[in-house]
């Protein structure tokens, strides 16, 4: 999940992490990686479980400072055996034998020491997946009050844009993010994730149904109603 910070990304001119703002007291900027290449890495992590984003996280350790559960599944044996047994619990609603790693009294990942994962090599796949820029793609926003950290360096995030096509699908996945969060009543009850991450998981998986629906509709308002491209996302993810 974390690599060492470069800026080769094509954001040339970025301050010290060691100041989160720049010299006129706004939100220094961070290079996300092109936009239609980080997209389709991303699409195939969901979809095929290869796993592990390459996040240019530099000093950044929000998502292990945020309160967060850690899912642990039986064959991470790796992982299993460097944590603490007295430290996971059974992971309600999941098979026997998935686990749950739980933060401390201050929201920090337990096995955060000295402000560095203990652990790294073995981590567990739920921290190697995890990619805080799937919030700046989306435009899903965090919970700034349990997740200040990840929501200022969500706000940080730049993505390049190799050409027109790749800022267009920028929007379309917005757009698809946006339709999700607003249209809830269409879809069936409980359908839709509650947490920020897994929505903004979801988009990334629906946007190309949803780019086409849209192409469709915007041929004719009247073609293709809202519910109608809701249910049709139900039915694509079966």
């Amino acid at each position: 999940m974390r690599r060492p910070y470069n800026n080769s990304c094509g954001v040339e001119r970025l301050l010290s992490e060691k100041g989160k703002n720049d010299a006129s007291g706004g939100l220094v900027a961070f290079p996300a990686g092109e936009f239609s290449g980080w997209l389709s890495s991303t699409e195939a992590s969901l979809e095929f479980g290869t796993g592990g984003a390459d996040v240019p996280c530099g000093a950044c350790r929000g998502c292990c400072r945020s309160s967060m559960f850690i899912q642990i599944k039986p064959e991470e044996t790796q992982a299993l055996n460097r944590i603490p047994r007295e430290l996971l619990f059974e992971a309600p609603g999941l098979p026997e034998g998935h686990l749950l790693m739980g933060y401390t009294d201050q929201g920090n990942c337990p096995m955060l020491v000295d402000n560095e994962c203990s652990i790294y090599e073995d981590r567990p796949q739920t921290c190697r997946d995890y990619d805080c820029r799937i919030y700046a793609a989306t435009g899903i926003r965090v919970n700034p009050r349990d997740e200040a950290e990840i929501a200022k360096r969500v706000d940080q995030w730049a993505f390049d844009y190799r050409d027109d096509g790749s800022r267009e699908e920028h929007r379309i996945v917005k757009a698809a993010a946006a339709f999700l969060r607003d249209n809830r009543d269409l879809f069936p009850k409980g359908w839709l994730p509650g947490y920020p991450v897994e929505l903004a998981a979801l988009t990334v998986t629906i946007y190309r149904i949803f780019a086409e629906l849209t192409a469709m509709k915007g041929k004719d308002e009247d073609s293709i109603p809202d519910a109608v491209i809701a249910q049709e996302i139900v039915r694509a993810l079966g």
